[in-house]
């Protein structure tokens, strides 16, 4: 059954403690209840299982009593700094990424440090990220522990795609949570020099662009006229261009896929720069 619930993967880390802390600030604004998950792996040889748990081989079960404790002791913990806040831990057995896309499921946002260890064994650290945020059935987001993302608008990264439609209707409604302006960024490459066109017009292309922008903003504008938007469309590398706008914002908003020639990837290039080189926290928007 599908709810609003919040996701989180969770294994003590330095990077899932800070995922979990974002997780509990969105409960908090949209008051949805948050689950802790840390998915255990048994191991067929010896291994490092988490902070101050025995190596997980199976069937170890000493090893498993020491993540539910550990579990719950955070989720107990979260629920006392956050009283108005639902929160429960569990532990689910099995290949944590596999496990995690299969929970997405069921919940409504699923929120996840870039880096772990214990159960996760590091495995969702670089590409392995990318890999969940890829194929996970509800929205994404990623956070770092480098990543303060306290100020600043919520940005946009839109490119006209219906993947980026739906990632617009996300940040704007985070914004309106958040009660911060909206940044809305149209990247576009121009065509290489050698197949210019004699008649190309980089400023008339930002034009008919940034009309586009305007247009599926129309209707957002009229739901939250309170919102300050601002509108930027410009030249340039799409991914390079969000990551450097990524410093001034406290959320980076993308669709699951977009235009260009990796259309057909469950996620697209830029999204997977922006996972691995963002200044602030990642949400990778999709319908279910």
């Amino acid at each position: 059954m599908i709810s609003d619930e919040i996701l989180v993967g969770y294994d003590g880390s330095a990077d899932a403690t800070v995922a979990l802390d974002w997780a509990l600030a969105e409960a908090e604004r949209s008051g949805r209840p948050v689950r802790l998950a840390y998915v255990f792996e048994w191991l067929t040889v010896a291994g490092w299982i988490g902070p101050g748990v025995a190596p997980g081989i199976w069937p170890d079960e000493n090893a498993r009593r020491q993540v539910e404790d550990l579990v719950h002791r955070a989720a107990a913990d979260a629920a006392a700094r956050r009283p108005g806040t639902r929160v429960r831990g569990e532990v689910f057995d099995g290949p944590p990424a596999l496990v995690l896309e299969e929970r997405s499921a069921e919940a409504g946002l699923l929120v996840l440090g870039s880096r772990g260890h214990g159960g996760f064994g590091g495995l969702l650290a670089g590409s392995a990220a990318v890999t969940v945020t890829s194929h996970a059935h509800c929205p994404v987001v990623v956070v770092r522990e480098d990543q303060a993302g306290a100020a600043g608008p919520v940005l946009a990264g839109f490119d006209g795609s219906d993947s980026s439609l739906v990632a617009l209707g996300f940040a704007v409604e985070r914004a309106a949570q958040r009660e911060v302006p909206l940044r809305v960024v149209r990247v576009f490459e121009p065509p290489a020099e050698r197949w210019r066109p004699a008649d190309y017009d980089a400023e008339e292309t930002g034009t008919q662009l940034r009309a586009e922008v305007d247009k599926a903003l129309s209707q957002w504008r009229e739901t939250f006229p309170d919102i300050p938007v601002t509108v930027d469309v410009m030249p340039g590398n799409p991914a390079a261009t969000l990551v450097e706008a990524s410093r001034d914002a406290q959320l980076v908003v993308v669709g699951s896929r977009g235009r260009g020639g990796l259309r057909g990837m469950l996620l697209g290039s830029v999204g997977q720069q922006l996972i691995q080189h963002a200044h602030c926290p990642v949400a990778v928007a999709r319908e279910r």
